[in-house]
């Protein structure tokens, strides 16, 4: 595959990509270039986690990429999910591998955060990151813990972004894959990197999957209002009310994409339509929406486009669209959903489904 079309596959899984030039350069320098992407384990799995980053992980493959998932269960302990139990998160955790398992990841590496920081020379990386970052700087970053200033309360929580930045020199990550949520500790990677003899990560984020109840107001995650409401929107496993989640069944999806904001002609915002776009037209070749004949019978598009333009002049409602969507949703979440149904990935579930979720 050339260049190019590897650049293809890329951009349509980085809704910014930091830089394409030098992307572009590592790609005809280096036939499998090294991306990783980083999860706190910290309760069940939903649409976004489950569905979404498997679909995208599977394409950076196509493009010759190997990918590095990284389990960030010391990342989670400092930011006090699973009320800090750091034998909880790591449980959590080994569901987390089974989850992509089920999702049909393959040919993937498993690196959690608790190997890598049992190792002095990353320790030496997280110093001489914090030496060569301000604490006005360091504090800006610590949103990448999905917290606001206003929400730290330990002093631990700055080692957050020094040891995220510190990650992608120790995983040898040539390309930061990630949500949008976490740009800025990638940043901070490229600005930090070359000072240190090191390389500037390329940053190729993906967009964030937003919750059911539809866009929020900016919370203060980013200076950049258009990222800031993205990120303040997305789909969270602490608000499971507006969440879809893989052990969901066929009617719990139905119900709660019923109740999903999804205004008539309006596609902006609309989180029925956004699942659409970045799920079932980059798992399915064509949508179909079925209707009664008397309002105008079955009805197929072939790109998102097709299918947007005819909601806005009122030639989809709502109702129709909310239901092929759950249908489609459940056919993308049934085979997750049965591999959870017995045997060794049964018992991490049943174990995560009884814990707390703590944001």
């Amino acid at each position: 595959m050339d260049t190019e079309k590897r650049m293809q596959i890329i951009k349509s899984v980085g809704e910014e990509i930091i830089t394409e030039q030098e992307l572009r350069e590592l790609l005809e320098a280096k036939q499998h270039p090294i991306a990783y992407d980083g999860f706190e384990p910290s309760g069940a799995a939903h649409l976004a986690f489950g569905v979404f980053r498997p679909l995208l992980l599977k394409d950076m493959q196509k493009a010759g990429i190997h990918f590095k998932l990284f389990i960030a269960d010391w990342h989670a302990w400092v930011n006090n999910k699973m009320q800090g139990d750091i034998e909880k998160i790591q449980t959590v955790g080994k569901y987390f591998i089974e989850v992509w398992k089920a999702a049909g990841v393959k040919n993937v590496e498993y690196v959690w955060s608790s190997k890598i920081a049992a190792d002095p020379e990353y320790w030496k990386k997280v110093i001489l990151i914090a030496k060569n970052t301000t604490v006005q700087r360091a504090t800006r970053a610590l949103t990448v813990m999905g917290r606001k200033e206003g929400e730290l309360k330990e002093a631990a929580q700055y080692f957050y972004p020094m040891m995220q930045t510190a990650d992608i020199f120790q995983l040898e990550a040539d390309i930061c894959q990630l949500g949008l949520d976490q740009r800025r500790a990638n940043i901070l990677g490229r600005e930090v990197g070359p000072k240190l003899g090191w390389w500037k990560p390329v940053v190729v984020s993906h967009h964030m999957l937003m919750g059911l109840e539809g866009a929020k107001q900016p919370e203060g995650y980013e200076e950049n209002e258009r990222l800031d409401a993205e990120i303040s929107s997305k789909m969270s496993k602490s608000k499971p009310q507006t969440a879809i989640f893989v052990h969901d069944s066929k009617k719990e999806i139905a119900q709660k994409l019923n109740s999903a904001f999804c205004p008539a002609k309006i596609a902006e915002n609309n989180p029925v339509l956004e699942y659409c776009k970045y799920l079932i037209f980059r798992k399915f070749e064509r949508m179909k929406i079925e209707r009664p004949a008397k309002f105008g019978g079955d009805v197929s598009f072939g790109t998102y486009h097709e299918l947007e333009e005819a909601f806005r002049k009122g030639g989809i409602h709502p109702a129709d669209i909310k239901a092929a969507v759950a249908g489609y949703l459940d056919k993308m979440i049934e085979p997750v959903r049965k591999y959870f149904e017995k045997g060794k990935a049964k018992k991490l579930y049943d174990f995560v489904r009884k814990q707390d979720v703590t944001r």
